[in-house]
Protein backbone atom coordinates (compact mmCIF):
# COMPACT_ATOMS: atom_id res chain seq x y z
CA UNK A 1 0.00 0.00 0.00
CA UNK A 2 1.14 3.19 -1.09
CA UNK A 3 2.14 5.90 1.57
CA UNK A 4 0.94 9.73 0.96
CA UNK A 5 1.58 12.31 3.63
CA UNK A 6 -0.17 15.53 3.19
CA UNK A 7 0.87 19.08 4.60
CA UNK A 8 -1.69 21.24 4.73
CA UNK A 9 -2.63 23.87 7.03
CA UNK A 10 -5.80 23.90 6.54
CA UNK A 11 -7.27 20.72 8.31
CA UNK A 12 -10.74 20.75 6.44
CA UNK A 13 -9.45 20.16 2.80
CA UNK A 14 -6.67 17.91 4.37
CA UNK A 15 -9.08 15.00 5.61
CA UNK A 16 -11.14 15.73 2.31
CA UNK A 17 -8.27 14.48 0.84
CA UNK A 18 -7.20 12.16 2.74
CA UNK A 19 -10.91 11.10 2.73
CA UNK A 20 -10.68 10.26 -1.19
CA UNK A 21 -7.12 8.92 -1.34
CA UNK A 22 -7.99 6.55 1.04
CA UNK A 23 -11.34 5.12 -0.84
CA UNK A 24 -8.77 4.63 -3.48
CA UNK A 25 -6.52 2.10 -0.76
CA UNK A 26 -3.99 5.35 0.08
CA UNK A 27 -2.24 5.40 3.42
CA UNK A 28 -2.44 8.73 4.18
CA UNK A 29 -0.92 10.73 6.75
CA UNK A 30 -1.40 14.93 7.63
CA UNK A 31 0.78 17.74 9.01
CA UNK A 32 -0.87 20.70 9.51
CA UNK A 33 2.20 22.97 9.56
CA UNK A 34 5.74 23.12 7.59
CA UNK A 35 8.23 22.43 10.13
CA UNK A 36 6.45 19.36 11.64
CA UNK A 37 6.06 18.28 7.86
CA UNK A 38 9.71 18.74 6.14
CA UNK A 39 10.45 16.58 9.60
CA UNK A 40 7.81 14.00 8.69
CA UNK A 41 8.70 14.09 5.42
CA UNK A 42 12.36 13.54 6.20
CA UNK A 43 12.04 10.86 8.55
CA UNK A 44 9.90 8.53 7.60
CA UNK A 45 9.38 6.54 4.13
CA UNK A 46 6.94 7.91 1.99
CA UNK A 47 5.93 7.04 -1.71
CA UNK A 48 4.83 10.78 -2.25
CA UNK A 49 3.98 14.51 -0.70
CA UNK A 50 0.86 16.25 -1.31
CA UNK A 51 2.54 19.84 -0.43
CA UNK A 52 0.32 23.25 0.11
CA UNK A 53 2.35 26.52 -0.51
CA UNK A 54 0.96 28.62 1.63
CA UNK A 55 2.00 27.17 5.85
CA UNK A 56 2.66 28.54 8.98
CA UNK A 57 6.53 27.86 10.17
CA UNK A 58 7.89 27.13 6.38
CA UNK A 59 6.55 27.75 3.04
CA UNK A 60 5.99 24.73 0.36
CA UNK A 61 8.82 26.15 -1.62
CA UNK A 62 11.64 25.81 1.14
CA UNK A 63 9.91 22.55 2.22
CA UNK A 64 9.95 20.96 -1.47
CA UNK A 65 13.88 21.90 -1.93
CA UNK A 66 14.63 20.55 1.14
CA UNK A 67 13.24 16.99 0.12
CA UNK A 68 13.76 16.99 -2.98
CA UNK A 69 17.67 17.24 -1.95
CA UNK A 70 17.66 14.10 0.08
CA UNK A 71 14.26 11.95 -1.82
CA UNK A 72 13.15 11.72 -5.45
CA UNK A 73 9.50 11.10 -4.85
CA UNK A 74 6.85 12.54 -6.65
CA UNK A 75 5.80 15.77 -5.08
CA UNK A 76 2.15 17.67 -5.59
CA UNK A 77 2.21 21.18 -5.10
CA UNK A 78 -0.97 22.92 -4.03
CA UNK A 79 -1.48 25.96 -3.56
CA UNK A 80 -4.46 28.69 -3.91
CA UNK A 81 -2.26 30.99 -6.23
CA UNK A 82 -2.63 30.99 -10.04
CA UNK A 83 0.33 32.86 -10.96
CA UNK A 84 2.23 31.51 -13.55
CA UNK A 85 5.53 32.39 -11.40
CA UNK A 86 4.82 30.25 -8.65
CA UNK A 87 4.13 27.49 -10.80
CA UNK A 88 7.86 28.00 -12.64
CA UNK A 89 9.27 28.24 -9.26
CA UNK A 90 7.93 25.00 -7.56
CA UNK A 91 8.76 23.26 -10.98
CA UNK A 92 12.39 24.56 -10.59
CA UNK A 93 12.51 23.43 -6.47
CA UNK A 94 11.53 20.15 -8.07
CA UNK A 95 8.28 19.81 -8.07
CA UNK A 96 6.49 17.42 -9.84
CA UNK A 97 2.66 19.05 -10.39
CA UNK A 98 0.97 21.72 -9.46
CA UNK A 99 -2.55 21.91 -8.47
CA UNK A 100 -4.36 25.15 -8.15
CA UNK A 101 -7.24 25.48 -5.62
CA UNK A 102 -10.17 24.77 -5.81
CA UNK A 103 -10.15 21.50 -6.93
CA UNK A 104 -11.75 17.99 -7.59
CA UNK A 105 -10.89 15.72 -5.27
CA UNK A 106 -11.46 12.98 -8.18
CA UNK A 107 -8.64 15.19 -9.84
CA UNK A 108 -6.16 14.63 -7.25
CA UNK A 109 -6.50 11.11 -6.94
CA UNK A 110 -6.19 10.81 -10.74
CA UNK A 111 -3.07 12.48 -10.74
CA UNK A 112 -1.52 10.84 -7.30
CA UNK A 113 -2.08 7.63 -9.24
CA UNK A 114 -0.60 8.76 -12.47
CA UNK A 115 2.05 10.37 -10.56
CA UNK A 116 2.97 6.93 -8.48
CA UNK A 117 2.47 4.74 -12.07
CA UNK A 118 5.27 6.97 -13.60
CA UNK A 119 7.34 6.95 -10.49
CA UNK A 120 7.52 3.05 -9.93
CA UNK A 121 8.16 2.83 -13.84
CA UNK A 122 11.30 4.88 -13.51
CA UNK A 123 12.57 3.37 -10.40
CA UNK A 124 12.27 -0.17 -12.04
CA UNK A 125 14.00 0.51 -14.73
CA UNK A 126 16.67 2.21 -12.73
CA UNK A 127 20.04 0.79 -10.83
CA UNK A 128 19.77 -0.89 -7.44
CA UNK A 129 18.81 1.96 -4.96
CA UNK A 130 21.18 3.39 -2.51
CA UNK A 131 22.80 1.13 0.76
CA UNK A 132 21.81 2.97 3.62
CA UNK A 133 21.34 2.98 6.90
CA UNK A 134 18.86 4.84 9.54
CA UNK A 135 19.02 4.77 13.03
CA UNK A 136 17.20 7.12 15.75
CA UNK A 137 17.59 10.29 13.38
CA UNK A 138 21.16 9.52 11.61
CA UNK A 139 20.92 8.71 7.98
CA UNK A 140 23.94 6.81 6.43
CA UNK A 141 23.91 6.68 2.72
CA UNK A 142 26.87 4.33 2.06
CA UNK A 143 26.64 4.54 -1.66
CA UNK A 144 26.96 8.18 -2.12
CA UNK A 145 29.32 8.37 0.90
CA UNK A 146 26.82 11.30 2.78
CA UNK A 147 25.74 11.45 6.37
CA UNK A 148 22.70 13.41 7.56
CA UNK A 149 21.79 13.89 11.12
CA UNK A 150 17.69 14.79 11.66
CA UNK A 151 17.74 15.50 7.87
CA UNK A 152 20.43 18.14 7.70
CA UNK A 153 23.86 17.19 5.88
CA UNK A 154 27.21 16.98 7.94
CA UNK A 155 30.59 17.17 6.75
CA UNK A 156 32.71 13.84 7.43
CA UNK A 157 36.57 13.10 6.33
CA UNK A 158 36.76 10.05 4.97
CA UNK A 159 37.63 7.83 7.90
CA UNK A 160 35.16 9.57 10.08
CA UNK A 161 32.90 8.24 7.44
CA UNK A 162 34.27 5.09 7.49
CA UNK A 163 34.59 4.47 11.35
CA UNK A 164 30.74 5.99 11.97
CA UNK A 165 29.81 3.42 9.25
CA UNK A 166 31.88 0.45 10.59
CA UNK A 167 30.10 1.06 14.19
CA UNK A 168 26.86 1.67 12.83
CA UNK A 169 26.72 -1.65 10.56
CA UNK A 170 27.34 -3.69 13.29
CA UNK A 171 25.43 -2.10 16.57
CA UNK A 172 25.32 -3.34 19.94
CA UNK A 173 28.99 -4.99 19.64
CA UNK A 174 31.95 -3.65 21.29
CA UNK A 175 34.90 -2.97 19.43
CA UNK A 176 38.74 -2.38 20.85
CA UNK A 177 40.66 0.29 19.97
CA UNK A 178 43.02 -1.81 18.07
CA UNK A 179 40.42 -3.56 16.35
CA UNK A 180 39.28 -0.59 15.20
CA UNK A 181 42.59 1.32 14.16
CA UNK A 182 43.39 -2.24 12.16
CA UNK A 183 39.63 -2.20 10.35
CA UNK A 184 39.42 1.44 9.23
CA UNK A 185 43.30 2.40 9.03
CA UNK A 186 44.14 -0.85 7.33
CA UNK A 187 47.44 -1.25 9.43
CA UNK A 188 49.39 -3.53 11.99
CA UNK A 189 48.80 -2.78 15.84
CA UNK A 190 52.33 -1.02 15.73
CA UNK A 191 50.63 2.16 14.69
CA UNK A 192 49.35 4.85 17.20
CA UNK A 193 45.59 3.78 18.18
CA UNK A 194 45.52 7.59 20.05
CA UNK A 195 44.00 8.25 16.46
CA UNK A 196 40.74 6.07 16.60
CA UNK A 197 39.88 8.66 20.11
CA UNK A 198 40.12 11.62 18.21
CA UNK A 199 38.40 10.37 14.99
CA UNK A 200 35.61 8.78 17.54
CA UNK A 201 35.79 12.59 19.42
CA UNK A 202 35.34 14.52 15.56
CA UNK A 203 32.21 11.76 14.93
CA UNK A 204 30.40 12.57 18.01
CA UNK A 205 30.64 16.64 18.02
CA UNK A 206 28.39 15.68 14.49
CA UNK A 207 26.24 13.10 15.78
CA UNK A 208 25.25 13.46 19.12
CA UNK A 209 22.92 16.29 20.82
CA UNK A 210 25.25 16.22 24.20
CA UNK A 211 28.51 15.07 23.74
CA UNK A 212 29.18 14.63 27.69
CA UNK A 213 26.31 11.89 27.19
CA UNK A 214 26.79 10.08 24.01
CA UNK A 215 23.17 8.44 22.53
CA UNK A 216 25.17 6.70 19.57
CA UNK A 217 28.43 6.39 20.16
CA UNK A 218 28.96 4.75 23.45
CA UNK A 219 32.68 4.06 25.44
CA UNK A 220 32.82 0.73 27.12
CA UNK A 221 35.57 1.86 29.83
CA UNK A 222 38.51 -0.36 29.11
CA UNK A 223 37.32 -1.98 26.58
CA UNK A 224 36.87 0.14 23.39
CA UNK A 225 33.17 1.06 21.86
CA UNK A 226 29.75 0.35 20.74
CA UNK A 227 27.41 2.27 18.73
CA UNK A 228 24.01 1.47 20.27
CA UNK A 229 20.75 1.19 18.37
Amino acid sequence: MSRILIIEDELSIAELEKDYLELSSFQVDIETDGRSGLERALSEEYDMIILDLMLPEMDGFEICKKIRAEKNIPILMVSAKKDDIDKIHGFGLGADDYITKPFSPSELVARVKAHLARYDRLVGSNAQENDIIEIRGIKIDKTARRVYVNGEEKAFTTKEFDLLTFLASNPNRVFKKEELFNKIWDMESIGDIATVTVHIKKIREKIEFDTSKPQYIETIWGVGYRFKI
